[in-house]
């Protein structure tokens, strides 16, 4: 299965949010949409992506600081990214080796979606299943 499929099923809408926000208006976006990571983009252009991760490291640091730190100082700039023909299996292994939960999707540097390690896991899954089936029904003799 190709991440052009996973984008097709669960919907290619990201949430973005602007290097200008601070960090926690962005905590507001994240709450609101109930996801773990914004893309941070400008006229239209990725510039980053603000995880739970770079929010939990900022408050750490000075929880004080996440209603005057703009994402721009906070976000990770040094993105890992896919692309829609990617296999599901060599996107699990990008985000296994980089540590990392959330996976822009880009065509050219148009941002075409995000996949999370969950619908990367839920797509590979899905796959077995159907696998198995068709095995199990091969040796039932149930194939035509």
């Amino acid at each position: 299965m190709r991440i052009r499929e996973v984008l097709d099923r669960k919907g290619s809408e990201v949430v973005t949010v602007e290097p200008s926000l601070t960090v926690h208006e962005a905590m507001q976006v994240l709450v609101e949409h109930n996801i773990g990571a914004v893309i941070v983009t400008r006229d239209g252009l990725i510039e980053g992506i603000l995880t739970e991760r770079d929010v939990l490291r900022l408050a750490a640091e000075d929880a004080g600081s996440l209603s005057t730190t703009l994402v721009g100082d906070a976000m990770t700039t040094e993105l890992v990214v896919g692309v829609a023909e990617d296999q599901v299996d060599y996107a699990a292994g990008i985000m296994t080796t980089n540590r990392i939960r959330h996976l822009p999707i880009v065509d050219g540097e148009r941002l075409s979606g995000v996949v999370s390690i969950g619908d990367v896991v839920n797509a590979m899954k899905q796959e077995k299943e159907v696998e198995n089936r068709y095995l199990r029904d091969y040796i039932q003799g149930a194939v035509r």
